[in-house]
């Protein structure tokens, strides 16, 4: 499977000696939602597992792996910037009818009677929008979420268990983002969608400094920062939070940063090599669900154009491989839990462990420690039995 990954060394990188590669982000707006989030009932900071097995197969020193599986309960890290963004949208309709509400008081659903008549509308590939319905259950707004064509009935259905309307859409999942936006501009919706464009960021913008504190967590658990971070990029949302707040917290000694997208879904990589943001057109589907996106965030580009050393992208194959990697490891690592994106960052490290020139062009050796992000548990018991030959809970034993 070999010849199933690509990768590119991005030529304006800014390095760690560089100006810090921030965009729109400020340390305000990292603080502000880890404020918010910390105190969200049910928090936990997710852990942090040392994968040795998988350090001594692939040639590496330490691998690091940051399982988001337990992340309030929903399997996935994305309440963190769907939560910390729904509460910031509630926060703005109740200013614009003149009550000042603090956002402690929102999430703690003090503010449910006035927030009845408000409906928070997302796109999505199944995560997300279940993170925005659990939120928006939480302090008693309505939700709208449209899917696409090929998210799964079981993704519908969990998203659809937090009391949110759910609407399949022709198309993929760019289309599913046209058709929220063009219906809530009809129906007086309030979109919270991780794309920027135009004069839409601010929920994009609340959506990527909510998954800064995955950063922060991390730089709490390690002794000393990472050598390198693989971080997948979909819109670009997670990988610009973690490569921006990252270099807050080490500066000159933040981590060689590696984007990480499916072969069919690469939008960041095509961007950094044509040097400006790339729509791609054609089929971007790919069973890495979270991850079939078309075109870059433009706040997540204002940090990755220079903050981003490297990309990768990767077959579906290479992922089915990742996940079947952390359900039967080799000892001592303990078996995990991983999705198809969560699969995907392992299985990168197998497909580079065999590809010398790579290997060199990304800094990889035995000296390398490298921190990988679980992004998700199995979202679709079904798809991940399918997958990995066995139901979830018996991996988690």
């Amino acid at each position: 499977m070999n010849d199933a990954l690509d990768f590119f060394a991005n030529p304006r990188a800014a390095g760690p000696r560089g100006a810090l590669p921030l965009g729109p982000l400020t340390r305000a707006d990292f603080e502000a939602a880890e404020a918010a989030l910390t105190a969200w009932p049910g928090y936990a900071p997710s852990p942090l597992r040392r994968l040795d097995g998988l350090a001594r197969e692939t040639g590496l020193g330490a691998v690091f792996y940051k399982d988001e599986a337990t992340r309030f309960g929903l399997g996935a890290f994305k309440p963190l910037g769907a939560g910390f963004a729904a509460a910031r949208a509630a926060q703005r309709a109740l200013a614009a009818h003149g009550c000042e509400a603090e956002v402690a008081d929102i999430v703690a659903g003090r503010w449910r009677e006035a927030l009845a008549d408000v409906t928070l509308a997302s796109a999505t590939d199944g995560n997300h929008g279940r993170a925005l319905a659990w939120a928006a259950r939480a302090f008693g707004a309505r939700c709208e979420i449209h899917i696409h064509a090929a998210v799964s009935q079981g993704r519908a259905d969990a998203i659809a268990a937090f009391g949110a309307r759910v609407t399949r859409t022709s198309g993929g999942y760019d289309d599913s983002v046209r058709a929220v936006f063009d219906e809530a501009a009809r129906r007086g919706w309030i979109v919270v969608q991780d794309t920027a464009a135009g004069s839409y960021r601010d929920a994009p913008l609340d959506i990527t400094a909510g998954y800064g504190l995955i950063a922060g967590e991390i730089a709490r658990q390690l002794d000393a920062p990472p050598t390198h971070v693989f971080a997948q990029a979909g819109v670009g949302g997670l990988a610009s939070a973690l490569a921006a707040r990252f270099a807050l917290e080490w500066g000159a000694r933040r981590p060689f940063f590696v984007t990480l997208e499916p072969t069919r879904a690469a939008c960041v990589l095509a961007s950094l090599r044509a040097g400006r943001p790339v729509a791609l057109t054609g089929d971007i589907d790919t069973a890495m669900a979270g991850l079939s996106c078309g075109e870059v965030s433009a706040i997540a580009w204002e940090v990755l154009e220079t903050g981003a050393d490297a990309a990768i992208s990767l077959s579906d194959d290479w992922a089915f491989a990742g996940m079947r990697r952390l359900a039967d490891p080799a000892p001592p690592d303990a078996p995990i839990v991983g999705g198809e994106c969560a699969g995907g960052a392992v299985g990168a490290l197998m497909a580079l462990a065999a590809l010398p020139e790579a290997r060199v062009a990304l800094g990889l050796d035995a000296s390398s420690r490298v921190l990988l992000i679980g992004t998700e548990g199995a979202t679709d018991p079904a798809i991940y039995a399918g997958i990995t030959g066995r139901a979830p809970e018996a991996v988690a034993g």
